[in-house]
């Protein structure tokens, strides 16, 4: 069967974990991108160190695609037993590259024993340079070009190495042009200039990003998947960029230990995913009573308890929502892009330390774990004014004022004594019982006053139209279908392949608090409204309705650890 591809490639490589499928998947995205392919990746992985069955998907094509797709257009297979584990993502049209599985198909599969070849060169570390070598020969790929970005790559390591790489992905190379010829494979995708000079990164690289261009001081964390990759971007940076990071003990520690440096005047982020966060709840009612800035950023994953701890899902809005007791304001986003991730971090660490209240940017393991190219200009200065005073002997901490927030001091910046207490205070800080009094105006600015003054900043829902044929972007259909993070990108792919054009995409990057006005304007002339969200019940829809009196006409909903892919909501749609 002849294959000629010429706008969207799905690539899939299989193996078992250790074996390097990171290693594949990073030579060819990084090569593929300074060859102008547009490059988007996603990876698949178990909750162990070696052994089981992972997968990196990459998608090539000639216009900007940043969603995942479930069909598989050509699987590598770096383990025999990777086919069943993927099969029902196979179509007629699939290709096979690597090794063979016996019990799954005799003569479909362009065999290339990589170890093997590996070992001819000097050993089975350069397996994977053969794999990438033998993909970008089967795809029609510079060879000139692999091989120089291969020099610059290894060019620490010295050139032997070099040298060894370069072979192992000629001899790959060569196999794969020669199943290209044999089993007419034609890939003749759009490149573009432009594309050689964009970035790559990870989501939660764009989360770092926006970390270190809001001038974060500290980052702690106790390790936990899928949020580590935070507390590893910065630790990596933090010498450049003066940050302190600390890898605590325990969860507790790590949420007392951002208090406290927080009380001390640090702008602080604590990364952690949602059995983290569960541990952390106290603190963060703690730092409500206290109005001590602190950001969370939680990596979202399947629960309850460890549930699927390297899968994705949305299912800790409601989580953040309600944690710790007591009634008091926060600030909750969840980014959908990597511009948006470098943004909303920074403005939720910005609004934590203006607000004096705990923020939350919510991702997930499909999201951080991304690979997305983006443009360096997008990257824009962000706001890292630290929004503290130098204190007067008469210094309030909680002073009583208009707008509900008290100027904030820290210990030894000034004269003034900086006085805190998890017991209801006086203006001073000092502990008081007066119910009828000073308690109601503490309640009131640690609450009421808050919202108000965040629904004047909130960010508004994306509303995200269709293209009409010249590219202009339509009026907003009467059918909103609703998404916030990660989903983003997929549902807009889904809906203008679709071609229904009577629906707009509504992408919530802010959660919490919404401005009910604002928020019922934008939904004012929608006849049905559609809820896409990756878990069981539909938090966010029960919110949307619960704070702004949208009535929800369905939800789409997924919640078996898989992020929603491109093909399974167009069908949905098309039911619309």
């Amino acid at each position: 069967m002849a294959h000629h591809i010429t706008d969207d490639l799905s690539i899939v490589i299989a193996g078992q974990a250790g074996q390097g499928i990171q290693s594949v998947a990073h030579l060819l995205t990084h090569i593929l991108k300074l060859q102008g392919f547009h490059v988007f990746a996603t990876a698949e992985y178990m909750s162990r160190v070696r052994g089981g069955i992972n997968s990196t998907t990459i998608r090539i094509s000639s216009e900007k695609r940043d969603a995942f797709r479930s069909t598989i257009d050509l699987f590598v297979s770096l383990d025999p037993r990777s086919f069943s584990f993927y099969k029902h993502r196979f179509n007629d049209k699939t290709m096979f590259l690597g090794f063979r599985d016996a019990e799954f198909c005799q003569d479909c599969v362009m065999e290339v024993n990589f170890i093997s070849i590996a070992q001819s060169i000097g050993g089975t570390l350069y397996a994977n340079t053969v794999a990438a070598g033998a993909i970008l020969g089967l795809i029609g790929a510079d060879e000139k070009h692999a091989r120089e970005y291969l020099r610059n790559f290894f060019v620490k390591k010295g050139k032997d190495i070099i040298t060894k790489n370069q072979e192992a992905l000629s001899r790959g190379f060569k196999m794969g042009a020669h199943f290209a010829f044999s089993h007419d494979v034609h890939v003749a995708m759009k490149t573009k200039e432009a594309v050689k000079d964009d970035l790559f990164m990870s989501g939660i690289d764009a989360v770092g990003f926006g970390a270190l261009a809001a001038g974060v001081d500290f980052c702690v964390a106790y390790p936990m998947s899928p949020s580590t990759g935070l507390l590893t971007f910065l630790a990596q940076n933090s010498k450049e960029c003066g940050a302190v990071v600390e890898q605590a003990t325990d969860e507790i520690e790590a949420v007392n230990m951002a208090l406290g440096a927080s009380y001390a005047g640090a702008r602080s982020i604590v990364t952690t995913s949602g059995g983290g966060f569960d541990l952390m709840c106290e603190a963060v009612s703690l730092a409500g009573m206290i109005e001590t800035p602190i950001t969370f950023h939680i990596g979202q994953r399947p629960g309850p308890a460890t549930g699927l701890p390297t899968h994705t899902g949305q299912e800790d809005l409601n989580l953040v929502l309600h944690a710790g007791h007591g009634e008091f304001m926060r600030a909750i986003f969840a980014p959908g892009t990597p511009m948006q991730a470098y943004a909303v971090t920074a403005h939720a660490l910005d609004i934590a330390d203006k607000y004096q209240i705990p923020t939350f940017v919510l991702t997930d393991q499909y999201f951080v774990d991304a690979l997305y190219k983006v443009e360096k200009n997008d990257f824009v200065e962000q706001n890292n004014v630290k929004h503290i005073i130098e204190t007067t002997r008469d210094y309030k901490r909680y002073a009583l004022t208009e707008n509900g927030v008290s100027e904030r001091g820290v210990p030894g910046f000034g004269d003034g004594l900086v006085c805190v207490d998890g017991d209801e205070h006086d203006e001073t800080g000092r502990i008081t019982e007066d119910t009828r009094g000073i308690h109601m105006h503490m309640a009131e600015k640690r609450l009421f006053k808050r919202r108000a003054l965040l629904e004047e900043v909130m960010l508004l829902p994306e509303v995200i139209t269709q293209k009409t044929t010249t590219g202009r972007s339509k009026k907003s259909g009467k059918k909103l279908i609703v998404c916030w993070g990660s989903t983003r990108n997929t549902v807009v792919e889904a809906v203008s392949e679709a071609g229904n054009q009577d629906m707009t995409v509504v992408h919530f990057v802010q959660l919490f608090p919404l401005d009910k006005k604002k928020i019922k304007k934008i939904f004012a002339k929608a006849e049905k409204v559609i809820v896409v969200e990756n878990n069981a019940t539909g938090q966010f829809a029960h919110l949307l309705t619960q704070e702004c009196d949208i009535a929800i006409d369905k939800t789409i909903l997924k919640w078996n650890g898989e992020p929603f892919n491109v093909e399974e909501l167009v069908e949905q749609i098309k039911k619309m």
